[in-house]
């Protein structure tokens, strides 16, 4: 099961800790910022990536996502997020990622009286990268943030259709935001859920904790997860490295027991 699994890893410290990736079979999952990707040197990502290929450790990659929305009507905003999700490409195919996560830009405070607005904007928005993540063969998900149903994402989703375009399920986000059921949720996206991210929470703030220390139920989490076919890639979301030794010692029961 340690092949599905992945941990967070700001970019800026992959080279540093590539010797601790590789030394304890550690596949990351690497979040970029912005400002990053237009000082990036790519000789050294395809150093790394190398690297991780040849030790048969897969690599997903967290886009940037902060000021950025595929879904806004703002021309000089489309423009932005539109550069900065295909500089993040640009990272994948370096490392050969083989998974991309994007935030989908939907926020329904901002768009309750026109949510079509969103909804439209983004079936224009996707379709080029869905081109060259075919091209680079690497599949593309849309994590749920401020999503309360699971409906927002599945619509969209389903309209584009496409096997290189699918859902990233953030359980830490979908207890701060959903009074939706994980029965619920996973009935109507499952089929499109390629990647999970785990990581607690109390309810109330996004505070990443690890496994067991929040009020998420895993247990059941892990039994819709089961049902799903292939079993999709899983990231623990920890920010440091005593969240994260937390957070392994509590998942492998649930990996362990997951039927492959």
């Amino acid at each position: 099961m340690d092949n599905v699994l992945h941990v967070h890893l700001p970019l800026r410290a992959l080279k540093k800790r590539l010797r601790w990736l590789l030394r304890n079979r550690f596949q990351p999952e690497v979040a970029c910022q912005g400002k990053e990707l237009d000082k990036l040197d790519h000789t050294i990502l395809r150093f790394l990536g190398k690297r991780l290929a040849e030790e048969q450790l897969r690599l997903t990659i967290h886009a940037p996502f902060f000021d950025l929305n595929p879904g806004s009507h703002d021309p000089a905003i489309e423009m932005i997020t539109r550069r900065r999700f295909h500089q993040t490409l640009d990272v994948a195919e370096s490392l050969q990622a083989s998974l991309v996560v994007f935030h989908p830009g939907f926020d329904r405070w901002r768009y309750d009286r026109q949510p079509e607005l969103w909804h439209e904007q983004s079936r224009k928005f996707w379709p080029s990268l869905i081109e060259r993540a075919a091209e680079l063969n690497c599949q593309l998900v849309l994590e749920n943030i401020f999503e309360d149903s699971p409906e927002t994402l599945a619509r969209l989703l389903d309209q584009l259709d496409s096997p290189w375009l699918g859902h990233c399920f953030d359980v830490g986000h979908w207890n701060l935001f959903s009074p939706v059921s994980l029965k619920e949720w996973f009935t109507r996206l499952g089929h499109h859920t390629r990647h999970i991210h785990l990581h607690d929470n109390r309810g109330k703030v996004d505070e990443h904790l690890p496994i067991g220390q929040g009020t998420i139920n895993f247990s059941e989490l892990f039994q819709q997860i089961d049902r799903l076919q292939p079993v999709p890639s899983m990231t623990l979301e920890a920010h440091t490295l005593r969240e994260l030794t937390k957070s392994l010692a509590a998942v492998r029961p649930y990996l362990d027991a997951l039927k492959i």
